[in-house]
């Protein structure tokens, strides 16, 4: 320890790396048990999806992907069809 600290001080530092080494302990323990916890779940049961709910799964991504390329579609025609009619305004101005 520092004799030009404080003996407070001193004590305030120590029991604050105190603190923080236990809090990481405990975060780590948490992962791993977390981590062991999840491993035992997939062991013990062991489920295979039904075809019914893999088709609505994939039914559904599908419809996402094309609603989102649609709007991508739909941005660009916008922004298309506003740079042609900024040129003919300014066509129009001359």
């Amino acid at each position: 320890m520092d004799d030009e600290k404080p003996i407070t001080e001193q004590a305030m530092e120590t029991i604050t790396n105190a603190v923080e080494a236990t809090k990481d302990a405990a975060v780590a323990a948490v992962k791993k048990v977390k981590k062991a916890t999840k491993k035992v779940a997939k062991k013990g049961a062991p489920r295979k999806p039904s075809k019914k709910k893999a088709a609505k799964k994939s039914s559904k991504k599908a419809a996402k992907k094309s609603s989102k390329k649609a709007a991508k579609k739909a941005v660009k025609k916008s922004a298309k069809k506003a740079a042609k009619s900024k040129k003919r305004a300014k066509k129009a101005k001359r």
